[in-house]
């Protein structure tokens, strides 16, 4: 028997929605079994979090909050956490704590490193910022954050290539994209907190400084600063500060003119700045870093940096993609990768029995501190599960 076209036309375009319905249940049914996996590990992680906190509140070292910041963040950021509950005692005690680390200048930190710290202690306290007495440390370290933005010159004018960044203050007093990039994500995500409430946000930071420092740590042709030559294999990447990759340099200086390497949780950091910044997807210094970092994609290592920074890599990581909605990356083959769960098996991999992570190839950036690399690998996780 002979069908008409339009019978067989319908069979075929009836056996396409079929096909296409069935990829895509399959697909759903591999994302909600991806969650719950990464569900399991998360409360695996988040009672290891839970044996370390001590009766301060406090997690580590009480003279730096960061590190109570982050694991209190990685708990409140839970998938399945109920936000309208009312958070258990040993929660309040660690807000309690921070909101004593807060002094006159409004910055939340002890002995040093100001902005990494008061930056981390605002993105957990905004788990909380509907309440009047977190909200008001929320707005003064806000402040504190605003006044780090560094100008060497009195009279306002650009005199050097760390103006418009911010550094960790004291001691450290030169700008760096790490911290520039932490004290414009508090500051980002607390304007959108604090916007509509009465008050306003009075403040705010010299957004396009910032930018112009943050594009002097990119390897592109937008990038001013006379000292740099950009190689192809480096192109679009970050470094640390102008003038300084910690993954150094390709070859030696030449004609006054030096190639440094990009590395991939700066690249990051670049990419969440430009993201904080607001600045169009289209812009050749958003395409450049995009193109980078897939052509440099890597789980192994960080890449540029091998084991050092890797879950602050992972981190940084999993927070870019997920702000700007990256399903796939397009690696340097044309190929594609799910980098949500290459990422999440990796994490699963490397969960240690007790519950931990921890960076087993390199202490440095304090990755040898089991309760900071399971913040950073509890928050990627939640970053993730949250996308899928």
């Amino acid at each position: 028997m002979k069908l008409s076209v339009s019978i067989f036309l319908t069979l075929v375009t009836s056996t396409m929605m079929l096909d296409a319905q069935e990829a895509k249940l399959h697909h759903v049914k591999g994302d909600i079994s991806l969650k719950l996996e990464i569900q399991r590990h998360i409360d695996k992680g988040l009672k290891f979090l839970a044996s370390q906190q001590a009766e301060s509140g406090s997690w580590g070292d009480e003279t730096y909050p960061a590190l109570t910041a982050m694991p209190l963040s990685a708990i409140m950021s839970n998938p399945e956490r109920d936000p309208t509950e009312a958070i258990p005692p040993e929660l309040e005690r660690a807000y309690q704590f921070l909101l004593s680390k807060q002094n006159r200048t409004g910055g939340i930190f002890g002995k040093g490193l100001a902005t990494y710290n008061t930056s981390l202690s605002i993105m957990a306290m905004l788990h909380q910022a509907d309440r009047p007495e977190i909200e008001q440390a929320i707005r003064k370290a806000r402040n504190f954050l605003i006044n780090q933005q560094a100008d060497f010159d009195e009279r306002g004018v650009s005199d050097s290539p760390m103006d418009g960044g911010i550094g960790y203050g004291g001691t450290y007093p030169h700008s760096d994209l790490s911290n520039t990039h932490l004290a414009m994500e508090a500051l980002y995500h607390s304007r959108q907190v604090l916007a509509d409430r009465a008050g306003g946000v009075e403040r705010k930071l010299d957004w396009g400084a910032a930018i112009d420092f943050v594009t002097k740590c990119q390897n592109v042709e937008q990038n001013p600063e006379p000292y740099l030559a950009i190689s192809e294999t480096n192109k679009g990447g970050f470094v640390y500060f102008p003038g300084d990759s910690k993954a150094g340099a390709e070859g030696e200086e030449k004609d006054g003119k030096v190639a440094l390497r990009s590395y991939g949780s700066m690249s990051y950091a670049g990419l969440l700045s430009f993201v904080y910044a607001e600045m169009s997807q289209t812009d050749p210094r958003v395409q450049a870093v995009e193109e980078w970092l897939g052509k440099n994609f890597s789980l192994e290592e960080n890449p540029g940096m091998g084991a050092q920074g890797l879950y602050y890599y992972y981190h940084t990581m999993a927070k870019a993609l997920t702000i700007t909605g990256k399903g796939d990356l397009t690696l340097h083959d044309g190929s594609k990768v799910d980098w949500k769960e290459q990422l999440a098996i990796q994490l699963f991999d490397t969960h240690q029995p007790d519950g931990s992570w921890i960076n087993e190839g390199s202490s440095r950036w304090w990755e040898d501190d089991p309760i900071l690399v399971t913040s950073y690998a509890l928050l990627s996780l939640a970053h993730i599960s949250r996308q899928l």
